[in-house]
């Protein structure tokens, strides 16, 4: 192992260590309640689902930089590439789909409380946890491609385009069928993200509106008590925010692999320390804030 290499190495396990902690945090009461028959909220569920993808976006994400800076690099084959960027790009997609639910069951929540929209709220949450099962199937299939096209970095075939991902590398192929899976990714991203800046526009109205209501209410000498409702939504905001600025990162870093030949690869790794940022912190954003989670169960959850 080279000693240049060991701080690195020691910040992408730490990383590590401290979301998977805090994923497991929240995931681990979940799993008991199945065994336990304690039915969960819709928002429950919709967590239970982003907490395994993130961390599944942590543990592949970060194992094969890990193993370079440990001196392991030796090991990084086609398989293992294949696997860690497949792993990465489904579970990505399936935390970007959750995060695009929670804040539009968040702003379907907090929105108008009339019979008609209650029977519309009923409806559309069953129909969101359903999605949030369904994810797990279909981003599997629609990022198929990823283990096609990755080889490892000893994978010495002579190919028209390649390009270097880190210590892996893809090959790129230049023909229609790619052209329109990319385009699908893409519009599902992009309609992901789309929704989730509506929800939060939605959101910050309504919050801003809730607000001037409350000061016309309680007089100065009586401070409101910030509802469930309201709190609830600033997590959610706060979480979006979170994932778009991660989400910018591995763009920027998808932009940056394909403009160069030879990447450096120290840029590499701050790139992608800052793109797992989100799945990192966003467990201890919930556990800070919600408190319908089930957090007797497990220590680090309690709120003191």
């Amino acid at each position: 192992m080279v000693p240049e290499n060991l701080p690195m190495g020691i910040l992408f396990f730490s990383q590590t260590a401290v979301g998977i902690l805090g994923n497991w945090s929240i995931l681990l009461p979940y799993i008991t309640s199945v065994f336990t028959g304690k039915s969960l909220m819709p928002k429950d569920q919709i967590l239970r689902h982003l907490t395994l993808a993130n961390s599944l976006v942590i543990i592949s994400r970060v194992i094969p930089h890990i193993m370079v800076q440990l001196g392991l690099g030796y090991l990084l084959g086609d398989l293992l590439c294949k696997l860690t960027l497949y792993s990465n790009r489904v579970s990505r997609a399936i935390s970007l789909h959750c995060t695009c639910l929670l804040s539009c069951f968040q702003a379907i929540t907090i929105s108008s409380s009339s019979s008609r929209w209650m029977k519309l709220k009923n409806s559309v949450s069953k129909c969101m946890v359903l999605s949030c099962s369904l994810s797990w199937l279909v981003h599997p299939l629609l990022n198929s491609r990823a283990a096609i096209s990755v080889i490892g970095p000893h994978n010495n075939n002579n190919v028209t385009k390649k390009i270097k991902l880190g210590h892996c590398s893809a090959i790129v192929f230049v023909n229609t069928v790619t052209g329109l899976h990319l385009s699908l990714l893409c519009f599902t991203d992009g309609l992901y993200l789309c929704l989730m800046i509506w929800a939060s526009v939605f959101m910050v109205s309504i919050l801003c509106r809730h607000k001037s209501q409350l000061q016309h209410i309680h007089s100065a000498q009586h401070t409101p008590r910030v509802s469930p409702e309201d709190r609830a939504t600033k997590t959610i905001l706060t979480l979006v925010c979170t994932f778009v600025l991660s989400y910018s990162m591995s763009f920027i870093l998808v932009i940056y692999t394909v403009a160069f030949d030879n990447p450096r690869l120290w840029i590499i790794n701050i790139f992608t320390f800052l793109d797992t940022c989100f799945p990192t912190f966003c467990p201890f954003i919930l556990i800070h804030n919600n408190k319908s989670a089930p957090k007797n169960h497990f220590p680090c959850c309690r709120r003191r």
